[in-house]
């Protein structure tokens, strides 16, 4: 017989581990509405005081799976790899990414979402490509997947409901930041969708969710372990957020970077982030090769146009005008552009990425409540990054902006986001750390 809710609430703030039958009970009941809030608000603090033994964390996984569809991917030919990033500030790598392993023969599945805060969203971005559709039939989802390698998309109210209605209890009770159940949130929509395997890009820094790299180690440990029980195959990395990724933070102007990147004109930076999540996709898909092999190939599918290529046939796909790829003027933007010049002369020692994204939401970019709409054109362009020199009076960011009226606000926020020093700063490492089935290594490039 499976304990009520009383026991299973007293178990838990006990520190005794449930069984897979009392975890089922309390997701099934509460997205049936048949357990109040207060119950399973009471059952959510208790996880996130006591935690979660590994098999309490797979069982309540599998189980939020199983509380609604999945989408099955057995009918596309080939390799399927999902790539999944907990998100930043200028963070614009599945644009890069994954149309680069299509063009390598890796399909790659993706179910996005908006921003919500300091950081952007994915779909939000695309929507700057006119005549992007974001939300595709399943039968149209496994068609671009199968006809260009690559496919981006938002996820339906069935994928997973039980964690929709989870995750806004947890966001009005003080348990968002639980690694048990982040974990269990992330890896349940994540499992939903029918790949071979699983690439997860855990942000650490200053414009991350977790900015303490131990709480994002443990995070993308426990994320592994997941998809390894679940017989995916599964790897992450620890990737720097302690400053925005790349020169734009904005949308259209987001989109356009990613573009250049996939013309060979990408910063040191974000190439590096894609070549590290690309040459995880390649293992997860069952093609071992060293690491500098696999950067090999992704440079000549980049030079020779392919992943362009397969980048044009996407968005085209998806309803997008591909001309978007040659003619940026096709992009959303903005009513306005100011530049903001460097307040001294010196090396850029910090880039606070928060505050950054702060500073986009008050030129339009992002939103603060998931209802207000966003300025596909607006945001930044950075002109100098962490370690490059600057002299007093250089122009160090464009602003774009649809909201003249907090031109101050912005500025003020990128003054106090910009640090200096006198002296040379070394350039930022940008991925820490490498998790696979074997545990937790240093990156190694």
């Amino acid at each position: 017989m499976t304990n009520g809710m009383y026991e299973i609430i007293s178990k838990k703030r006990d520190g005794q581990e449930l069984e897979r039958g009392e975890i089922a009970f309390v997701i099934d009941g509460y997205v049936k509405g048949e357990i109040p809030d207060y119950q399973v608000a009471a059952w959510l603090m208790a996880i996130y005081i006591r935690g979660m033994a590994d098999r309490e964390l797979a069982d309540l996984t599998e189980i939020m799976l199983d509380s609604g569809d999945r989408i099955p991917l057995d009918g596309v030919a080939g390799k399927k790899i999902d790539k999944h990033s907990t998100g930043g500030v200028g963070d614009k790598i599945s644009f890069v990414v994954a149309p680069l392993l299509a063009a390598c023969g890796v399909r790659v599945p993706m179910l996005s979402g908006r921003g919500l805060g300091h950081t952007g969203g994915t779909l939000d971005k695309l929507e700057a490509i006119p005549g992007m559709n974001v939300f595709l039939s399943l039968d149209r989802f496994r068609d671009v997947l199968a006809d260009t390698g690559m496919v981006i998309c938002g996820q339906t109210d069935n994928i997973v409901p039980a964690d929709k209605k989870l995750y806004a209890l947890r966001d009005a009770t003080a348990t968002v930041s639980c690694i048990p159940l982040i974990a269990s949130s992330i890896m349940s929509k994540k499992l939903a969708l029918g790949s071979d395997g699983i690439v997860l890009d855990v942000k650490t820094g200053s414009g991350a969710f977790m900015r303490e790299e131990e709480d994002s180690i443990r995070l993308c440990r426990t994320m592994v372990a997941i998809g390894e029980k679940m017989g995916r195959p599964t790897l992450g990395i620890i990737s720097n957020m302690d400053q925005p990724l790349g020169r734009a933070v904005g949308n259209g102007l987001e989109m356009i970077e990613s573009i250049e990147a996939l013309k060979g004109n990408g910063p040191r930076d974000i190439m590096e982030v894609t070549y590290a999540l690309g040459w995880c996709m390649l293992r997860a898909a069952g093609q071992e090769m060293p690491y500098d092999q696999a950067v090999a190939k992704f440079a000549e599918a980049i030079a020779s146009g392919r992943a362009l290529d397969v980048f044009r046939r996407f968005i085209a796909a998806q309803g997008g005008d591909g001309r978007v790829c040659e003619d940026y003027s096709l992009f959303p933007s903005s009513r306005l552009r100011e530049d903001f010049p460097a307040p001294e002369t010196g090396w850029i020692s910090r880039i606070d990425s928060f505050a950054v994204g702060m500073a986009a939401i008050d030129t339009g970019a992002g939103r603060r409540k998931k209802e207000d709409a966003v300025a596909h054109g607006s945001g930044f362009v950075f002109h100098a990054n962490v370690g490059d020199k600057v002299a007093k009076g250089q122009k160090l960011v464009t602003i774009h902006s649809d909201r003249p009226e907090l031109l101050a606000s912005v500025r003020e926020r990128l003054g106090a986001a910009i640090r200096f020093n006198r002296k040379p700063v070394a350039k930022p490492k940008m991925v820490l750390h490498l998790a696979d089935k074997k545990g937790i290594t240093p990156w190694f490039y």
